[in-house]
């Protein structure tokens, strides 16, 4: 037990109990405790590993406090809390931060240069790519490392501060080693089981980062465009069909037309062919239900690829393939082998090498010229695909990739996502609509290659043939025991490095796996999957997945299919889902938008149990507006977090006698009430509504330290029988209160713990019912008559230490007997000689007649 200060303080509080707890180990999980009370004496989570690629911003502090104060609770509960943290430090975040911060990018056709310097060490601003320096791949990648490390550490430093109680020891990096070794053997798995698959297809392609897009990763932006009619000839003179198309610069690409099948206009058509102005291709027209009759002319052309429905309508209605945008976002130099005609080939001609917009501009001009643009309309804005950390609109291009399959096109499967969905119990409830629509509304099936450089390798080469060419029926897939590889260093069993790119000879997968094919399997690696038996049959399935609502249709779901196709299991039994921060204008808080809050200033000036707190009051789902400007609630949790130890420090001022018991109605009360608010936070924390738990808590806390304090000090100063009761229940309810704050202010706490209590109040005991037997409508009537001669001195505006000679105070009859119990107490607090308690209708203090002062 410490000393108590004589000003309690918050500042400093963080660094010391944090090198406390470190040094206890508070916050271990003991491993040896939990083989003795088994799977069901653990509580584990599913720690969301946070990008480290810059700085955390207050929505991290958000969520990763509600997911804190839960794992408190489970740990003074008495159960082994296994509460891990990992950094996701791979993917094209890292990527681009490494490229602005050094003035670097990856190009790797060059060889390792060992004395590498970067031009720079950190900008506050993009380094246009022409200006970065073209590096190695390996040099790349050691800079992302380099850098990955430093953010880490920064991270870790805040997250101390801010007083997560996560387990240090037991961490992972989704580039290391390990986690290498165990995403590289999930997907040998999938392959195995022939759930993963290599096509060539077409692909949501950025055209910045030069990688394939996944559907998860998509968001919609509005972008201005414009309609412009185009004039199909019929093959059989029989007329033109006009189209309107917001990208015309994809007619070279056209395969088809397309109308409802049911669209009257249009039903004569069907089986004919028409020819493509400018490039004069024979292309049929065709039905299919997709196509909407009240969307411009109701008749519209498929290209190859336009639009996500381009695809769909490419694939079921089995058309060609005439991709003509390139992975750079240019216009291919060669044009598909159907334009044969003179004007065509002219056409194609001057569009070879242009970028989209400047395409689109010259094909309209051609069209104005040859008279077959009927018209062109006004300029709308409209949803466009980005990636969601892109720049400029996808195009979609054919590419090979890998794919793992995830519902979409296996009803089987689909049906035991949304059944092991239905197994999770999500907070709040609603949440679980989100899941459920997302496996509904799959349209392709996982790809999880990517053509980038810091990531998890793709475990594969291919056999090349006699003439040096890749032979993708012979895929070549490393033995298990050999993991970690990484192909372009690594040799297939059976050859030779001399084979390397030879006829004959083999070929290594130079992509990366996408990061939440990694991400995917943050139980895997937080519970040593295939590594640790013993470890993961404590751990898993894990108890909770604790995330943002933003990343159910990615993170969430992809962790659940892992799971599903490996171990045919929930990977967790609880989803937690935090809401958004929203700025004060309610728009959530992203750095595109540049409204993001670092926290380190805000912990800095208002103490982490103020930030905690603030964090804490929102409910689980539910969006929460942060004004740095004025943080209220920031405020009202620093307030409570100093009261908390001045209560203390008051409580522990009265003697309690050992072995003392509470006899007064007055005391019973109180903790009869306090009983309440156990009952009610526990069943709350229970139901993961930390919110409530707070609520009730605090609460009481405010009535103890404003009503009950007040009415006993009198009592407790006094000594004897009766002062010995109100003693012991300030000890009993401060015990009990500490504990129940202790999730949310966590280190004042701590430090009002220390001032009586041995060891911390994160490991003691959970409060339970005493069960003394009062009751709380004593300290409610009490409470009710206090605030009743407080409000009168005041209007007679008189000092609350005024002596009072007559009170009196009218209620009905079963209250005014509650007064009685607590009338000594009363008269004490309120200064008051003769106090008259008389039976009515309603409750009033009827008169007060001050003292007079000398």
């Amino acid at each position: 037990m410490a000393d108590i200060p004589d000003k309690p303080k918050l500042e400093g509080l963080e660094q010391k109990w944090g090198e406390r707890w470190e040094r206890d180990g508070t916050y271990r999980f003991d491993r040896a405790a939990a083989q003795v009370v088994g799977r069901e004496g653990v509580y584990s989570v599913d720690t969301p590993p946070p990008t480290a690629s810059g700085s955390l911003h207050i929505g991290h502090v958000f969520s990763y406090t509600h997911t804190d104060v839960k794992a408190r609770f489970e740990r003074m509960r008495g159960k082994q809390v296994f509460y891990p943290i990992g950094w996701d430090d791979n993917g094209l975040p890292t990527e681009r931060r490494v490229q602005n911060y050094y003035g670097v990018r990856c190009d790797p056709s060059l060889p390792y240069d060992p004395d590498f310097a970067p031009p720079f060490e950190g900008t506050t601003k993009n380094i246009k790519a022409a200006d970065q320096v073209p590096i190695s791949r390996r040099n790349f990648t050691e800079l992302c490392e380099k850098l990955t490390v430093e953010d880490e550490e920064k991270f870790e430093e805040l997250w101390r501060q801010l007083g997560l109680s996560v387990d240090w020891t037991q961490n992972y990096r989704t580039i290391s080693d390990d986690t290498i070794r165990t995403s590289q053997l999930a997907f040998l798995n999938n392959i195995e089981r022939g759930e993963a698959y290599q096509a060539l297809a077409p692909t949501l392609w950025d055209i910045d980062f030069r990688s394939a897009i996944a559907q998860a990763e998509l968001e919609d932006r509005e972008r201005p465009a414009a309609y412009h009619r185009l004039a199909f000839h019929r093959t059989d003179s029989a007329g033109d069909l006009v189209i309107e198309t917001t990208r015309p610069e994809l007619l070279a690409a056209c395969v088809a037309l397309v109308a409802h099948p049911d669209d009257e206009r249009y039903q004569e058509h069907f089986g004919s062919t028409v020819t493509t102005p400018l490039f004069d291709v024979e292309v049929p027209v065709l039905p299919h239900p997709l196509a909407q009759p009240d969307k411009g002319s109701g008749i519209a052309m498929i290209c190859t690829f336009g639009d996500m429905n381009d695809i769909i309508w490419w694939r079921e209605l089995d058309l060609p393939n005439r991709t003509i945008i390139g992975k750079d976002g240019r216009v291919v130099a060669d044009a598909p082998e159907v334009i044969v005609s003179e004007r065509g080939t002219a056409a194609y001609g001057e569009l070879a090498g242009k970028t989209v917009f400047s395409a689109q501009k010259r094909v309209v001009e051609l069209l104005d010229e040859s008279g077959e643009l009927v018209g062109t309309g006004e300029q709308f804005n409209h949803p466009v695909k980005f990636f969601e950390k892109g720049d400029r609109p996808l195009e979609i291009v054919s590419t090979r990739q890998w794919y793992v399959r995830n519902g979409a096109r296996d009803e089987a499967l689909k049906k035991r996502l949304l059944a092991f969905g239905e197994q999770v119990e999500w907070h709040p409830e609603f949440m679980r609509v989100r899941y459920e629509n997302w496996v509904n509304g799959l349209t392709g099936d996982w790809l999880v290659s990517r053509q980038r450089f810091f990531g998890v390798p793709i475990p594969v080469w291919y056999a090349l043939d006699e003439n040096g060419a890749r032979d993708y029926d012979r895929v070549l897939v490393p033995d298990a025991a050999s993991l970690p590889i990484d192909p372009s260093s690594d040799v297939p069993a059976g050859y030779s490095e001399e084979q390397r790119g030879a006829a004959g000879g083999f070929e290594a997968e130079t992509d990366v796996f996408d990061t939440w094919a990694t991400s995917s399997l943050t139980p895997q690696l937080a519970g040593r999957w295939q590594s640790d038996d013993e470890l993961w049959r404590l751990v898993a399935p894990f108890d909770v997945r604790p995330q943002g609502q933003d990343i159910i249709r990615t993170w969430l779901f992809s962790t659940m299919l892992r799971s599903v196709l490996e171990d045919e299991v929930a990977p967790w039994k609880h989803a937690s889902i935090s809401g958004f921060i929203v700025d004060p204008d309610r728009k959530k808080m992203s750095k595109s938008k540049g409204n993001v809050v670092t926290p380190a200033d805000v912990l800095a000036t208002h103490g982490s149990d103020a930030v905690r707190y603030w964090a804490a009051s929102s409910r689980l789902g539910t969006d929460a507006a942060f004004d740095p400007q004025n943080p209220t609630q920031i405020k009202i949790g620093r307030r409570l977090a100093i009261k908390v130890l001045n209560a203390a420090k008051f409580v522990l001022g009265f003697d309690a006698p050992e072995n003392a018991e509470v006899t007064e109605p007055l005391d019973l009360s109180m903790l009869a009430a306090l009983d309440d608010v156990v009952v009610q936070a526990t069943t709350a924390l229970d139901a993961y509504d930390h919110a409530r738990a707070l609520e009730v808590s605090e609460a009481f806390f405010w009535t103890f330290c404003d009503d009950y304090l007040e009415l006993v000090k009198e009592r407790a100063y006094g000594g004897g029988a009766a002062g010995a009761s109100a003693a012991a229940a300030l000890r009993v309810a401060l015990s009990t209160l500490l504990r129940l704050l202790a999730p949310v202010v966590s280190f004042a706490a701590e430090e009002a713990w220390s001032w009586f209590q041995d060891g911390s109040v994160h490991a003691a005991e959970w409060p339970v019912r005493s069960d003394l037997g009062g009751d709380p409508a004593v300290l409610a009537s009490a409470s009710r008559a206090l605030i009743g001669v407080r409000r009168a001195k005041t209007e007679a505006k008189a000092s609350q230490k005024t002596p009072v000679e007559r009170a009196a105070i009218i209620a009905p009859a079963a209250e005014v007997a509650l007064l009685r119990l607590a009338e000594a107490d009363l008269r004490a607090v309120g200064r008051i000689a003769e106090l008259s308690l008389t039976e009515g209708d309603e409750f009033q203090v009827t008169s007060i007649a001050l003292a007079e002062q000398e």
